[in-house]
């Protein structure tokens, strides 16, 4: 049985490479319970997923990663977060036509059956932004959407960003999503790592890459992280760490919700007011819903009213 729900780093102890194993399961299902998204959007929906938290995972910070697909295809938006504590939450948007029908035989048939992220997003671009929980920094990294799959993209986006070199291998169906990472680290940054020739670590990032090729999305799905290591690199002296869990988590609150409607406008929230008897506001990423009754919204726009209604209802 594979490991769900957690994230396992390991490291090649002679040569300055680590690695990274992820599987979501529960908490991949409570991400798309509220939605029915056609299985090629969904699959790429859940490979984007497990990029962010392979990503995450490669980076010391308190904030957000954020994984943005933007297009001018069927989908014209994928939104993929974690957070620097594993939580993860994520969205896909597209259009409804006729040729979304096609799209929800899980036989993958047809052009935009295949998850082809090309044909999925189109001409867009996949953007990557890191941002701390206090506002205080933000990165951003943009490329061109390229390639056939998600994987492919995001290499293309290691390479022109002058990222460490990286590559990934991700999968994802109905039931769950998995992925790895092998990353070449600057020589003398890996603990323990003993060879420092250049020429011997050249060769040895060459031979994992090819190596992890041969990892096939069954494997990645079924398999155990240490059965993993061991069919992939048994001639390598690999650690593997402890796991550190997996979970989805929506960042939504009253609070956030209060204030998107304070920037909508006093006279637009009034209005929507008048005409519902309320103001309700529903979550993309968990659907939880938000209620604003006319006392809610007195005081969100004069801070001298009080509320004690407070409603938020699923």
């Amino acid at each position: 049985m594979h490991d769900r729900d957690c994230l396992h780093r390991f490291m090649f102890e002679q040569y300055p490479i680590r690695g990274h194993l992820v599987h979501l399961d529960a908490a991949w299902r409570a991400l798309i319970e509220h939605r029915e998204y056609p299985a090629p959007i969904r699959d790429t929906l859940g490979e984007a997923v497990a990029a962010s938290v392979l990503l995450a995972a490669t980076i010391k910070f308190e904030g957000v990663l954020s994984l943005q697909l933007r297009g001018d295809g069927l989908v014209h938006l994928m939104l993929a977060q974690c957070t620097s504590g594993l939580g993860v939450r994520g969205l896909a948007r597209y259009r409804e036509v006729a040729g979304a029908a096609t799209l929800a035989d899980e036989s993958g048939t047809g052009a935009a059956g295949t998850g082809r992220i090309v044909d999925l997003i189109g001409a867009g671009n996949l953007t990557v932004t890191l941002e701390t929980d206090d506002g205080a920094q933000r990165y951003q990294g943009i490329v061109p959407i390229a390639g056939g799959r998600l994987a492919e993209s995001l290499q293309a986006y290691f390479e022109n960003s002058e990222q460490l070199p990286t590559r990934l291998w991700l999968y994802a169906n109905a039931h769950g999503v998995s992925g790895m990472l092998l990353q070449r680290l600057p020589v003398g940054e890996a603990s323990g790592a003993r060879i420092v020739d250049l020429a011997a670590v050249d060769d040895a990032w060459r031979r994992v890459q090819l190596i992890g090729e041969t990892l096939t999305p069954e494997e990645l799905r079924s398999l155990a992280d240490a059965e993993i290591l061991h069919r992939l690199f048994n001639e390598d002296d690999v650690r593997l760490y402890e796991p550190a869990p997996v979970y989805f988590r929506c960042r939504c609150s009253r609070e956030r919700v209060g204030g998107m409607l304070q920037s909508l406008g006093e006279a637009e929230t009034r209005a929507v007011l008048a005409e519902r008897g309320e103001v309700e506001v529903r979550c993309d990423f968990c659907n939880r819903a938000y209620l604003f009754d006319a006392v809610d919204v007195a005081q969100l726009f004069n801070a001298g009213v009080a509320s004690d209604s407070g409603s938020s209802v699923h």
